[in-house]
């Protein structure tokens, strides 16, 4: 019997095969894709609210032939979020990662400061524009990341995948993949209208697994969350980077908690209806 098929979507800077720990894990149940680098495909550029990445995701499901579990870190679980709202007959549900949903005041003040062009200026973007992104030699990267706290709390071998899967060949050595100026770009493209988009009936159900030291949760607020998700929050203790500090128990927790969404779907008559009718 062939296992249920689950797409996967990373986090802003992190190709998908930063995640290979915990994609491996999920393996254990699930016939698990990814693609690769959103951001990156000049067909689909970086716009303000993401509509361009939804896009690209959207297309990219539509090649499954069959609507897929989705489960996505940070801005990943937003497209998720987004793609399914817009096309339910792709999803069978979305476990959002730690994946803010800015809303209410919040939500205005960031589209104001947008309309500013100040966008830089209030968010990771003031550090993504300026980040290193050459070493010589992956010894020189290696010890650059092994040297921050942020990095030192991943599980023994992420940051390996990370740089097997975020660095390529450059003339002076070795570079990011994962373009700074695209990093940029998502960060200062953040939408401002989740709250009218996710915080309303949803089509299909959605989870949401939270860093209990989540800096980007406590900033955003968990209320537009808890709205969106109601009963289907679980913590899970970590930063927002949880995914890469705690593989195997995010998988189990991701694998719970697809286990309590797809019941809710066998327990309503109209959800199961779409799922079938995808």
């Amino acid at each position: 019997m062939s296992k249920p098929l689950l797409h996967f979507a990373h986090g802003n800077s992190y190709p998908a095969g930063s995640y290979n720990r915990l994609l491996e894990a999920l393996r254990q149940h699930y016939d698990v894709r990814t693609l690769d680098m959103h951001g990156h495909d000049p067909r689909y550029p970086v716009d303000d609210g993401w509509h361009n990445l939804v896009d690209e995701l959207i297309v990219h499901l539509e090649t499954y032939g069959r609507p897929a579990i989705l489960v996505g870190h940070s801005l990943g679980g937003m497209l998720c979020a987004m793609a399914a709202k817009r096309r339910p007959d792709l999803a069978r549900c979305v476990v959002m990662l730690d994946s803010p949903v800015v809303a209410g005041w919040r939500a205005m003040l960031w589209r104001a400061v947008k309309g500013l062009g100040l966008g830089s200026r209030f968010s990771p973007a003031q550090f993504s524009e300026k980040r290193r992104h050459l070493w010589p030699d992956r010894q020189s990267a290696y010890e650059h990341f092994a040297s921050k706290p942020m990095f030192q709390a991943w599980a023994p071998g992420a940051l390996d995948d990370y740089l097997d899967h975020g660095l390529e060949p450059h003339p002076e050595g070795l570079t990011l993949r994962f373009r700074r100026e695209v990093e940029t770009a998502i960060y200062n493209g953040l939408p401002h209208h989740l709250g009218g988009i996710l915080c309303e009936a949803f089509p299909v159900p959605v989870g949401f697994i939270a860093g209990t030291d989540s800096e980007e949760l406590r900033q955003a607020s968990l209320a537009p969350t808890r709205k969106l998700v109601g009963e289907n929050l679980v913590k899970i203790q970590g930063t927002h980077l949880y995914p890469m500090e705690k593989p195997e128990a995010t998988a189990r927790l991701t694998h719970e908690m697809i286990g309590r969404l797809l019941g809710q779907v066998a327990r309503d008559p109209v959800a199961r209806r779409v799922a079938q009718a995808g």
